[in-house]
């Protein structure tokens, strides 16, 4: 559930509502002959073909994107690490050299108005530095070892309410409601309020479909409830991470009332849809190489852990849930991959092509959960790495393990080709995914998940 990390949705309101990846802007005409049609339904079903492309003929490639913004795809691994550390690229939408078409088109709809930009996505040092030394204060790798057990409680609270159907939607049932209601706990929401932020995350990332400027309405609702949130906290403080954000202080320093409610957002909104695409990416790319599947089953059922760990890691090289880092913007002139890339210029660096080039990892286009030499770029690199990263691992480490000791015999319940993704330009993940299984006896339900 990558927390602060790179992870953020394009624009959905820049997008119909329904077919967000239906129509393709024009190609610049410097385009390589032979170049590959990128941003249709064929391409967001299995873009790895046209990554290959690039990464042989057009590694750092200048293109048109559905929302008529023009950018720089990197798709080479040596590149794409470059790029991720270069300080030369900044996350400031400020430093776009934006058309007045393109104005807004590169964040989260609504963060502006809401007075919300000011997380660690946008920000450049000195003021990344000292947002992130805070917030890190308050997001410790002991909080989240400490939250292990809460994550375990809901991963078998929502298995609980299917189990005995015998049928599910892993997404909608599943792998959409753990993220959202951890990270609510994470924070700190009450649980009567959890499934308002549910409606409004699921508004946010287009679950299902929805009106055209809901997303920003969302963001908006969002921003007044985690003010009132924040002023509640600071009066009755809890064991919580918004208790624990304004608490973080570095020689005097707190974060600001905006800073604390951007980086709650932040928290919430990136990393929920991160974990909704590991689980449900990964379980699919298990459902279809059952052979590494039986293998991490015959693991988990002797007690081990090492398996299911090297595995995470594989699943989010393999076929991870952001496909592209989140925008920069070259703030002088600098050469990347070969190409010019101009003050101004937008780039983004493509994570799914970086983590199946050959010329860093052997055989990439093949599942091995147990491959040791695996550095890949699913989390970021450099300043903007994952903060949430070790929470991200432990939801998808409890999630899949949890499914296949439960549901042993899951499998497909439609044909692969049946599936659909979601159209969008930074994240990749699956609107549905329908299993079957054997159906297990009913559970009672207990308290700490009765709000399920």
């Amino acid at each position: 559930m990558g927390r602060p990390a790179d992870h953020v949705t394009e624009d959905p309101a820049d997008r119909p509502a329904e077919d967000p990846v239906d129509h393709v802007a024009a190609t610049p005409a410097t385009c390589p002959a032979g170049a590959p049609e990128l941003f249709t339904w064929e391409f967001a079903t299995d873009p790895y073909p046209a990554y290959a492309w690039l990464r042989e003929h057009s590694p750092v490639h200048r293109t048109s994107l559905p929302s008529g913004v023009e950018a720089w795809l990197v798709t080479r691994y040596a590149d794409a690490r470059q790029a991720l550390a270069d300080a030369r690229l900044s996350k400031n939408p400020a430093h776009h050299a934006e058309p007045a078409h393109a104005k807004g088109k590169t964040g989260i709809p609504g963060e502006r108005k809401a007075e919300l930009m000011t997380h660690l996505l946008n920000i450049d040092p000195p003021d990344h530095t000292r947002l992130r030394r805070l917030v890190s204060k308050a997001f410790t790798p002991r909080r989240v070892a400490a939250f292990a057990p809460r994550v375990q409680e809901l991963t078998d609270g929502l298995i609980d309410r299917f189990a005995a159907e015998g049928r599910a939607d892993l997404i909608h049932d599943f792998a959409f409601p753990l993220p959202i209601y951890a990270i609510c706990d994470l924070l700190g929401v009450p649980r009567e309020d959890q499934d308002d932020f549910r409606d409004w995350v699921g508004m946010m990332i287009r679950h299902g479909g929805g009106p055209r400027g809901g997303v920003a309405r969302s963001v908006k609702k969002m921003r007044g409830y985690l003010a009132e949130l924040i002023h509640r906290k600071r009066e009755n403080p809890g064991d919580d991470l918004i208790s624990g954000l304004i608490r973080a202080s570095d020689h005097g320093e707190h974060l600001t009332e905006n800073e604390a409610a951007a980086m709650a957002f932040i928290l919430l909104f990136a990393g929920f849809e991160t974990t909704v695409n590991l689980i449900g990416n990964g379980m699919y790319a298990l459902l279809r190489n059952p052979a590494q599947r039986e293998r991490l089953q015959r693991s988990l059922d002797a007690g081990e852990s090492g398996l299911l760990e090297t595995g995470i890691e594989e699943l989010l090289r393999y076929d991870g849930p952001v496909e592209l880092a989140t925008w920069r913007f070259a703030t002088e002139p600098l050469t990347l991959g070969g190409r010019d890339i101009a003050v101004g210029d937008p780039v983004l660096v493509v994570l799914a092509a970086a983590d199946r080039d050959p010329a860093r990892f052997e055989d990439p286009d093949t599942l091995d959960l147990a491959r040791r030499d695996n550095q890949h770029l699913g989390y970021g690199h450099g300043i903007h790495y994952c903060l949430g990263a070790p929470l991200a691992r432990l939801e998808g480490q409890a999630a899949l393990a949890t499914l296949l000791r439960r549901l042993p015999d899951l499998r497909l319940a439609v044909e692969p080709a049946d599936l659909r993704w979601r159209g969008g330009l930074i994240m990749r993940g699956l609107r549905t995914l329908p299993v079957e299984f054997g159906p297990l006896p009913a559970r009672p339900v207990s308290d700490a998940t009765s709000h399920l």
